[in-house]
């Protein structure tokens, strides 16, 4: 197994990832490095092997005081002609958790600071051959709307490396308000 050299803060959808997994393994890089279908929080985050138990119980506690909140993916969308995303409905919780936890790591602006306003979204494809994209997205549309319930705060650990990434810790949401 490759070295862990990134982290990550995610809200992994496995409801959804039964449904758009196939796709992601063709079409989407992270999902061979082990990256399950998610809405990233927080990339990238500290590096692993600064991650202390003390962070770790900060991003609990952040968690713990999140109520869990239905999301639905209704549409498709891209960025340019790159990335064949799914944008969440609501998107406010995931931008409200998304500012709380960089307000509590100031040193890991999202995207790396490169992205001043992120948008919430899961990805489908990203990179791939655009006809093959295209075929995806089809495939996908035909399967909206997909509703679930975003109920835990996921940090992930891993490098480029196929199959590397995995889970550190994951944290549950309060319950649904």
């Amino acid at each position: 197994m490759a070295i862990a050299s990134e982290s990550a803060l995610i809200v992994a959808f496995p409801d959804i990832e039964a449904v758009v997994g196939d796709l992601r393994q063709r079409l989407d890089p992270s999902a061979t490095w082990g990256v399950p279908a998610h809405v990233t929080v927080l990339y990238p985050f500290l590096p692993p092997e600064m991650l202390r138990s003390l962070d770790l119980a900060k991003i609990e506690e952040v968690a713990s005081t999140t109520p869990a909140f239905p999301i639905q993916f209704t549409r498709t969308s891209w960025f340019a002609n790159q990335v064949l995303w799914l944008p969440p409905d609501p998107d406010g919780p995931l931008r409200q958790l998304s500012a709380r936890l960089y307000a509590a790591y100031p040193q890991c602006p999202p995207y790396g600071g490169a992205i001043s306003d992120p948008v919430p979204h899961l990805t489908v494809a990203d990179g791939a051959n655009i006809a093959l994209m295209s075929e995806a997205e089809d495939v996908v549309a035909g399967r909206l709307p997909l509703s679930t319930v975003a109920t835990e705060l996921t940090v992930m650990t891993g490098s480029r490396a196929p199959g590397s990434w995995q889970t550190l810790a994951a944290f549950p949401f309060s319950a649904v308000g």
